[in-house]
């Protein structure tokens, strides 16, 4: 999915809102997007938060099941506030926030997934984000982690731990996408 560099800065500031209206009444603001941005569109998103350079928030959609604008806003809420791998952020962070958005590519199939190797063969670094499913177990990483584990081998295997997947099994499903990155300062965003 390519957006244009308005629809990105309304994505941007609609994310910031979300955030910010969180602060003042503890709601998340969803319907004030945006069918005259064509972004009422289904879509799937990430909002990842960055404080330092280092993660500070991230949470998103692999499937769209609503307008991109609403769900960016809902991940922008969930990113800051209901990650359970950090405390809620606070408003005297935002010194040093950077909010990314990723839209998502439709996941697709991975053919021939029966062994780990035959993964490995397929998989395309800096490009595909990667969901591995075995049974009620789900666990994915966004293209943007190759910046931080550019072996494939190393890709995988902490793509495993993660979903709490021990060993490559014969039930498990592959499926890759690609995302359009893009974001700001928290500063630079226009509310």
């Amino acid at each position: 999915m390519q957006l244009n560099e308005q629809q990105q800065q309304v994505l941007l500031s609609a994310a910031k809102s979300s955030i910010q209206q969180a602060w003042s009444d503890g709601e998340v603001m969803a319907d004030t997007l945006l069918n005259e941005h064509g972004l009422m569109e289904h879509g799937a998103s990430f909002v990842t938060l960055n404080k330092h350079n280092q993660l500070r928030g991230c949470i998103g959609t692999l499937q769209a099941m609503r307008p991109l604008a609403k769900d960016v806003v809902y991940n922008a809420f969930n990113a800051a506030f209901r990650d359970p791998r950090f405390s809620p952020l606070q408003t005297h962070e935002v010194a040093s926030l950077e909010v990314e958005i990723s839209a998502l590519s439709q996941p697709e199939p991975m053919h021939d997934c029966d062994s780990k190797e035959a993964l490995l063969e397929q998989l395309r670094p800096f490009e595909d984000g990667l969901i591995l499913t075995d049974g009620y177990k789900r666990s994915t990483f966004l293209p943007s982690v190759w910046e931080q584990l550019p072996d494939k081998q190393a890709f995988v295997d902490y793509l495993l731990r993660k979903g709490g997947m021990t060993a490559w099994s014969e039930t498990m499903r592959c499926e890759r996408y690609t995302t359009f990155k893009f974001g700001a300062h928290w500063h630079d965003i226009n509310t």
